[in-house]
């Protein structure tokens, strides 16, 4: 039956993996991966052998018809990222709009995903939030900061190590060196962090530390009144 799964696929520890996870993997006519490299690594330690090619956000333009193509002649195709859930700031979303306007099913798996752990670590308000994922490069940056500049919701972002300390002094700019932040790193592996306090105070550490692993930015919204 011609299927699209989306299967998340760990942050870093391998024993996040889920049992159906592997099953559809397993199960699969072929699997879209970020990386193939990257992927390979995941495939060989739960030795799962189906076919695996290469879907990322820069041919994914060009390769999504014949991917449908073989889709609606009946397989069933397995979408991973290089970590995390399939869409999530990664590539997924063209091929399941395409799967919907075709007719085709899609189901994603529930996993990892690296906000929602430094969200309910942060100890700032997880009820309402709003995730931006990564900020637009450049002039648009400062553009979307200060359109977050009366959001009262917890804001959660994703930021590389390149970018960090940079994207921290636009924060303080925009929201005040004293709005409380929460900043996690290498989620679920051996060297796990999260740093708690205020924007000021979480530069200052980073300033001073290495700066290693993908990171997850929580930050408190305005303050009512």
């Amino acid at each position: 039956m011609a299927k699209l799964y989306l299967v998340p696929t760990p942050i870093g520890n391998m024993e996040d993996m889920t049992l159906r996870g592997i099953r559809i993997l397993k199960e699969a006519d072929f699997i879209l991966a970020e990386d193939t490299r990257t992927s390979g690594k995941l495939l060989k330690h739960f030795d799962i052998a189906t076919p695996m090619r290469s879907h990322h956000k820069f041919n994914e333009h060009q390769t999504i018809g014949s991917v449908m193509e073989e889709i609606k002649q009946g397989k069933v195709a397995a979408l991973i990222t290089d970590a995390g859930t399939p869409a999530i700031s990664d590539p997924g979303f063209l091929i399941v709009r395409e799967c919907i306007a075709q007719g085709v099913p899609v189901e994603c798996l529930p996993g990892a995903t690296a906000f929602v752990p430094a969200l309910v670590n942060s100890g700032l308000p997880n009820d309402k939030f709003v995730f931006e994922g990564f900020l637009p490069p450049k002039k648009g940056r400062k553009t979307r900061l200060n359109a977050l500049k009366e959001e009262v919701r917890t804001l959660v972002f994703y930021e590389s190590p390149y970018k960090l300390l940079k994207t921290l002094e636009h924060f303080i700019e925009t929201f005040g060196p004293d709005r409380k932040v929460s900043i996690s790193r290498e989620l679920t592996k051996l060297h796990e962090e999260t740093v708690r306090g205020t924007l000021q105070t979480v530069l200052t550490h980073f300033q001073t530390h290495t700066l290693k692993g993908e990171f997850v930015i929580v930050l408190s919204g305005k303050e009512a009144g």
